[in-house]
């Protein structure tokens, strides 16, 4: 099953054709996207240079013919989105070359980009609007949209693939929820956390690692911050406390530490963390001891009654009537904590694994021309002092290779990998929370209970003995 979409691409006010050409083929080249350029496919044109050679058949054609538009389309890109989980990457390039030769009818060069970073693997096909032989143009139509979406089916079809099925107006449902939107702020604090997650040393570090994720950094009195689908710069003193640039230097040089979004986590605390139900009593006999006055005591006396009240409700909310049984739920609360805290660690310490892997992947990308110098030199001294940092990187990395079993992950999966370790913590962190104040609440309780039990008996105690005395 795939959806489609035409859409006319025209001049950028500004911009050459050639530059407008190199914006929309750049990204739907995107390395990331397209498993390292393996997935796109061209016909007639070079994918490194689709727009130069775009832009000299729109050239020869204006010195054949001589006709000039204006508000002219200089290409036109078709948006194939195919259902998740019923094609490969491969089999999905293969159906939009296919569909783009029917649609085009071979008179058009184009290119096909296959991106597989969201869920549903989709197609970005571009052709020129101009025809090979730089005498006509591909002009939209009426009704173009359905026409477009009839080939794609047929394609479908003879591939073993679903269609959409078309259905009336009246029978179609209407979206009554609509999903809540992340603002930009909101992407930018998420984004920050991932690149805190990898222990940036300074500011230089983290803006490195912000335009590896995709971001633009304009750097004058504030730093700004301009993502995908923004239209303007945002500055790093809007994102709130904790994000802004002399909160983070703080952080850097050690004057206090990174919590993670804590907008997002005072919403959390607020609707999750519960209501504080009991507080421990005091050893009002240790209280008297230290010589605290009759009014302390008394006030401690009064705490006990309350706390005694709250500790009996707790249990009855609980249905715990029975001290075995409030003996045991105490132990595995503290047992469900202690596999939460484990399972914490586990995670963190992966992390660390993924940025120490990708940490050595980039080192040795960047080291290897100068290792592969070193050895041809027989290792000589000389050029090891010359190039000791580099060398002594690529030699670590290698070192660190050695110990992974199987073929060395590609950053890309180390990303992914990292990005869906990063959420299992976040979200394991609310369990931990929950099973800490769960075993707090009721370890409380049971300490009560004994306390409780452990006066009785020295009450009981005393009691007794001032009985005997008065006996004898």
């Amino acid at each position: 099953m795939a959806a489609t979409r035409l859409i006319s691409m025209h001049l950028n006010k500004g911009k050459s054709i050639q530059q407008c050409l190199k914006d929309r083929t750049d990204y739907a080249q995107n390395p990331e996207k397209t498993d390292d350029g393996i997935l796109v496919s061209s016909y007639e044109c070079d994918p490194k240079l689709v727009e130069e050679q775009f832009a000299l058949a729109k050239s020869e054609y204006l010195h054949n013919t001589g006709r000039h538009y204006h508000g002219d389309v200089i290409a036109y890109q078709i948006r194939q989105a195919f259902k998740p989980g019923e094609i490969t990457p491969e089999e999905a390039n293969r159906i939009g070359y296919e569909t783009a030769m029917r649609w085009t009818k071979g008179q058009h060069a184009f290119i096909v980009a296959t991106h597989i970073d969201k869920a549903h693997i989709h197609n970005h096909i571009i052709y020129n609007s101009t025809n090979l032989d730089c005498d006509r143009k591909f002009r939209d139509f009426h009704l173009s949209g359905i026409a477009l979406h009839k080939v794609s089916d047929l394609v479908c079809l003879e591939n073993g693939l679903s269609v959409i099925t078309p259905r009336k107006p009246s029978e179609r449902s209407r979206r009554t929820v609509y999903p809540e939107r992340k603002s930009f702020r909101d992407e930018m604090r998420e984004c920050i956390d991932i690149c805190m997650e990898q222990k940036p040393k300074d500011m230089d570090e983290l803006i490195k690692l912000l335009r590896e994720m995709g971001y633009e950094v304009k750097r004058g009195k504030y730093v700004s911050l301009k993502g995908r689908g923004q239209k303007k710069f945002l500055r790093m003193r809007s994102l709130g406390a904790g994000y802004r640039e002399q909160d983070l230097e703080k952080i850097f040089a050690g004057e206090s530490t990174f919590t993670p979004d804590p907008k997002q986590q005072q919403k959390e605390n607020f609707a999750d963390k519960p209501e504080r139900k009991v507080d421990m009593l005091l050893d009002i006999q240790a209280i008297i001891a230290k010589g605290k006055g009759p009014g302390y005591e008394r006030w401690a006396k009064v705490h006990n009654i309350k706390q005694m009240a709250q500790t009996l409700l707790f249990l009855e909310e609980h249905d715990l009537r029975d001290y075995d049984e409030l003996a045991e739920k105490a132990k595995a609360a503290s047992d469900r904590f202690g596999e939460i805290t484990e399972k914490q660690k586990a995670l963190e310490a992966r992390l660390v694994e993924i940025a120490a892997l990708k940490k050595h992947i980039i080192n040795y990308s960047k080291t290897k021309d100068v290792y592969a110098e070193y050895r041809k030199s027989g290792y000589s001294k000389k050029f090891f002092e010359e190039h000791r940092e580099a060398i002594t990187l690529c030699k670590a990395a290698k070192e660190a290779f050695f110990n992974i079993e199987g073929k060395l992950p590609k950053i890309k999966d180390l990303n992914q990998e990292y990005n869906e370790v990063l959420q299992e913590k976040k979200k394991t962190y609310a369990e931990y929370r929950q099973a800490k104040q769960d075993m707090k609440d009721i370890q409380m309780a049971k300490y009560n209970i004994d306390q409780f039990l452990k006066n009785e008996n020295q009450e009981k105690a005393a009691e007794k003995q001032k009985t005997t005395e008065q006996i004898l």
